[in-house]
């Protein structure tokens, strides 16, 4: 919300009040503040000029070169290529020596050949922000009204000599959108008076409103639903002073009734919207819910399907306008309207607010019906724009208003003691300093043995309870005064709970292996989040998404760790090894809410480590991945039981390179390469993945870490060469060996692999090392041997392997 300094001053007296410090008096007091801006500042020698002849420049086919008078004795001869340069014009003029917008200097030269003294300036190029710059003049320099006086410094004469406070409104203080309303606030901080000027309308006593139009507007949908005629309106541009106010504002000057509409708005804080009445083709105007597929085309050109939850202003039956949000194309001012339909209303926040998110049309009115309207100054704001739209277009105002005001407008009365007051607030004020905080704020106020009855208006919509008021005391006596204190009561020992510690230990122990964490969006697209299903489960889609790409809660961690890979490869960084932690999102059948599951993921591509002097570089494969995942399960405890079983149901994954992950009979998660065809998509190279279920993890039982003494005896070991059958795993040979290997038995360890010649097609010859130990005493070779026979023969027995 940009505010005047010199609009506020109409309303309440802070002319002698620096605009720095009533900026920081606003900030500490109600809300923040964005800045404090003045548009001359850092811009001098900037005059009225008037073109008093112009001819084609000679070596130019666009260049014009003009006589131009700035007050001096003899005129500026002034080069311009500006398509609406005409001679007669009153316009801006920078002379030499300048300085402009942007820290420009402007001086003496030459264009082409000719002598320029100056420049011809359009708005932008003396620091207007190209949305509030009228379009008429958007391409070309702006052209000042005739009465403007060649020589004077613009400055003034644009209203760039005002100090704008831009204030950053939170929803709670919604009063605070509109002029009067802060000058309401600026007023009770100051101690001072407000003074607001009413319309005195001049009603035509030959029409009545009935006969123009007839509005049936349910209370529902609008509670105040009002509207007034104009006839015979004039369209034409605006005066100066109210396009002044508007870009001040940071709105676009349009024409005299669509700008009327816009300074109410700004001054009351009220919405408006203006129809062409002819073009409504009927004197019924019917508030209704739209038609599901019900189409409007909106004054920005842009045709919106419309759903059942969308209130529309209707001609009986043509939507003509979107509610709270934005008119309609069909209806909208134009140079040829003579006859206004005004409107201004009250529609239900909670409505106009899904629509503007819906349609993404978060304009100046949907924001203030979102937060709340000052339901006591919805007629008098529709009287003043209509005096004002009757005075700057020449027109008469039809008697009488149609609709009606259903709204309540009578004043909230709460209840509050002095001793709960400086109770909550740490002070000791008395009575009187109370009361006359109220009395400030322009609150009714009644005392009776130490509690206040105080009587709210309706323009502060946002006070309910007594709390309430306790922060209107707090907030004029001073925050900066309020006494510092300690909060009593015992203090709390703060721990973590297992699964937090679990969770913690996850991250620490996947950093240690080599990998960096990467947090992503929870929100994806439905395809992503289809993607690496590990249960059957419904998605959960958003309402009211912010973007395409973020309409989804995600159910798999994989999809945004590839969208990481993939930005990372985009920029030349190949080697990556990324892990996340966080929640994914289940829905079941029969529920609307999803429920949230803990994941871990990893996807790694590239080199894990590249080659040093002493070391070759080291490619990321399945059996890394394979390898962090075990490390990862038995540093949380999990040392029995897991098997990697081959598999091709993950469609994402590739079929020969994936490996499901169970302990014992439950599905834990997956590992593998992804899809070729995935690959491309990211536009990635060889990358290898693994998600696991971590609650799953976590709920496991675990083997306990007990220390033990290193056993000063010696160790044994035996090693053997097998002939497998390629559907074996290295697994299987494990939990077999582990299974019969003798109570001596302490590590087994895989140091060959080979297929090829020698070995019998289908077959694969597998070589392990069998350590055996005694933490009592010194083993005994016959002691070994047995237990490795016995090993070994089981070995035979169960799988069928051979030993070479």
């Amino acid at each position: 919300m940009k505010v005047s300094k010199k609009w506020l001053n109409e309303y309440v007296p802070v002319e002698d009040i620096d605009t720095n410090s009533l900026a920081n008096k606003i900030e500490l007091s109600a809300v923040e503040i964005d800045g404090v801006s003045r548009l001359e500042d850092g811009q001098k020698k900037i005059v009225v000029g008037h073109i008093n002849s112009l001819v084609s420049h000679p070596n130019s086919d666009h260049l014009k070169i003009c006589q131009v008078d700035v007050g001096e004795e003899e005129p500026y001869q002034i080069v311009c290529g500006a398509p609406n340069v005409e001679s007669g014009q009153n316009v801006i003029v920078a002379l030499p020596n300048s300085w402009i917008a942007g820290h420009n200097k402007i001086k003496k030269s030459k264009m082409r050949g000719e002598v320029s003294m100056g420049m011809i300036c359009s708005l932008q190029e003396i620091g207007f922000s190209e949305s509030v710059v009228p379009k008429k003049y958007a391409d070309g320099i702006y052209v000042l009204p005739q009465d403007a006086i060649p020589g004077q410094p613009i400055f003034s004469y644009l209203g760039m000599d005002e100090d704008v406070i831009d204030i950053d409104i939170t929803p709670n203080r919604a009063d605070l959108l509109s002029i009067r309303g802060v000058a309401n606030e600026v007023a009770a901080l100051y101690d001072k008076k407000v003074s607001f000027s009413q319309p005195e309308l001049s009603e035509e006593s030959g029409s009545q409103i009935a006969d123009y139009v007839e509005v049936n507007a349910p209370a529902e949908l609008a509670p105040t639903y009002l509207m007034r005629i104009i006839k015979n309106v004039k369209v034409a541009e605006s005066p100066l002073w109210l396009q002044k106010r508007l870009w001040n504002a940071g709105i676009r000057p349009i024409n005299n009734v669509v700008d009327v509409t816009n300074y109410i708005l700004m001054d009351y804080g009220q919405p408006l919207h203006s129809f062409d009445y002819d073009k409504l083709e009927t004197k019924n105007i019917v508030v209704r819910l739209a038609q599901e597929g019900e189409e409007i085309t909106t004054l920005d050109d842009e045709k919106r399907k419309l759903s059942a939850h969308d209130i529309v202003i209707t001609n009986g039956d043509v939507p003509v306008a979107l509610a709270g949000t934005m008119g309609g194309a069909n209806t909208q001012i134009d140079d040829r309207s003579q006859t206004i339909a005004l409107e201004s209303a009250v529609f239900d926040g909670h409505r106009i607010r899904k629509t503007a998110r819906k349609e993404k049309l978060h304009s100046e009115a949907s924001v203030r019906f979102e937060r709340g309207i000052n339901v006591a100054t919805v007629r008098e704001a529709l009287d003043s724009a209509a005096e004002l739209i009757a005075e700057l277009g020449d027109g008469q105002i039809v008697a009488g208003v149609a609709g009606e005001e259903h709204a309540d407008q009578s004043a909230k009365k709460v209840e509050i003691s002095l001793e709960r007051i400086n109770h909550v607030l740490g002070t000791e004020l008395d009575s009187q300093e109370v009361k006359q905080i109220f009395t400030r704020l322009d609150f009714g106020v009644e005392e009776d043995h130490g509690v206040y009855t105080v009587e709210i208006p309706v323009r502060r919509w946002d006070i309910e309870i007594d709390a309430d008021l306790i922060e209107e005391v707090a907030r004029l006596y001073g925050y900066d005064k309020l006494p510092a204190t300690l909060p009593a009561g015992e203090a709390t020992p703060g721990k973590y709970t297992k699964v937090q510690k679990a969770i913690r230990e996850t991250r620490r122990l996947l950093e240690s292996a080599g990998l960096d964490q990467a947090i992503s969006y929870g929100l994806t697209t439905p395809k992503k989040a289809q993607r690496f299903a590990m249960e059957p489960a419904l998605q959960t889609n958003l309402d009211f998404p912010m973007s395409s790409d973020h309409t989804t809660l995600r159910m798999n961690l994989l999809s945004g760790l590839l969208d990481d890979l993939s930005y990372n490869s985009a920029r030349k960084v190949e080697n990556v090894a990324l892990y996340e932690q966080g929640r994914v999102f289940f829905r079941d059948e029969d529920n609307e809410r999803p429920r949230e599951v803990e994941h871990v993921a990893g996807a790694l591509t590239g080199l894990f480590h590249e080659a040093t002097w002493n070391a070759s570089k080291k490619p990321v494969d399945f059996y890394l991945t394979k390898g962090i995942i075990t490390f990862l399960l038995s540093a949380l405890g999990i040392t029995q039981g897991i098997r990697f079983e081959a598999t091709a149901k993950h469609e994402e994954m590739h079929p020969g390179r994936t490996a499901d992950i169970y302990l014992n009979d439950q599905l834990l998660g997956f590992v593998g390469e992804i899809h070729p065809n995935l690959a491309k998509e990211y536009k990635l190279k060889r990358t290898y993945v693994f998600e696991l279920d971590l609650e799953k993890i976590i709920a496991a039982p675990k083997g306990e870490l007990v220390y033990q003494e290193i056993s000063k005896y010696p160790t044994i070991t035996h090693d053997v060469a097998l002939a497998v059958p390629n559907e074996i795993t290295n697994q299987q040979i494990l939990n077999s060996i582990w299974a019969n290997g003798g109570h001596h038995l302490v590590d087994v360890r895989l140091f060959d692999y080979y297929q090829g010649e020698h070995i019998t097609k289908g077959f694969k010859s597998l070589a392990y090392t069998l350590v055996y130990q005694d933490k009592k005493a010194t083993l005994k070779d016959d002691e070994v041997t047995a237990e490795f026979d016995r090993a070994i023969t089981k070995l035979q027995e169960e799988l069928e392997v051979t030993v070479r």
